[in-house]
């Protein structure tokens, strides 16, 4: 559950916010940024997952990378501003951030690399509309919406058994192994149908030929 900056929501209800360090940031996906060294998830918006498929014209490729590498072409090294709002369950701060007076949730919705993100707030519904009306980035491939995709992934995400926990992942940049509170490890579901494995120990993974992963 996301918890609110409990002392200033007291005092200022739903308008509440606390400060967020501001400094260079470091794309991690297309909604998700280090900056200034503290992890931080945009408000409002939802891109695609990493690993997230995405077709058209009979072609199929990893439709969260493709969104992360625009961002990070437009974005990467600037300096950003950003306002928290929430911090959300894996204790990433919640933020609205802009770039020399860009935000960031309108330009990256705008661009057609990532959602309205209603569940939370309908402050981007304009900037998703004229990216939907264009055809921009997503709204030209057939795609489904990060939420429901996530959900489909959800049952892999639990360890059968507890004392078999590393997870072995299959996707475009080979077989990739996470330990539990690695960057990707919450997020990360094991689909034993498509060749994925639960491992047992660091060398029983490598032995069957996953690496690391890089968090």
């Amino acid at each position: 559950m996301i918890r609110f900056c409990s002392l200033l929501l007291a005092l200022f209800y739903a308008t509440a916010t606390c400060a967020v360090p501001n400094g260079a940031l470091r794309v991690i996906d297309a909604d998700t940024f280090d900056v200034g060294g503290v992890r931080v998830r945009l408000f409002g918006i939802d891109a695609p997952e990493l690993g997230q498929p995405c077709a058209s014209d009979g072609r199929e490729w990893d439709c969260g990378r493709w969104a992360r590498d625009l961002v990070l072409d437009r974005f990467q090294g600037r300096q950003a501003r950003c306002t928290q709002i929430d911090i959300d369950r894996y204790n990433r701060v919640v933020a609205s951030c802009d770039v020399d007076g860009i935000d960031l949730g309108a330009a990256i919705v705008g661009d057609g690399l990532a959602w309205a993100y209603r569940r939370y707030s309908s402050i981007y519904d304009l900037d998703e509309k004229a990216a939907a009306v264009a055809e921009r980035g997503l709204w030209g491939f057939t795609v489904q919406m990060p939420a429901a995709y996530r959900a489909t992934r959800i049952a892999g995400r639990d360890a059968p058994d507890q004392t078999c926990t590393i997870k072995g992942n299959i996707s475009n940049n080979g077989r990739i192994y996470h330990l539990a509170g690695g960057r990707s490890y919450a997020r990360t579901g094991i689909n034993t149908r498509n060749g994925e494995r639960w491992f047992c120990t660091v060398a029983d993974a490598e032995a069957a030929g996953w690496r690391a992963a890089r968090d």
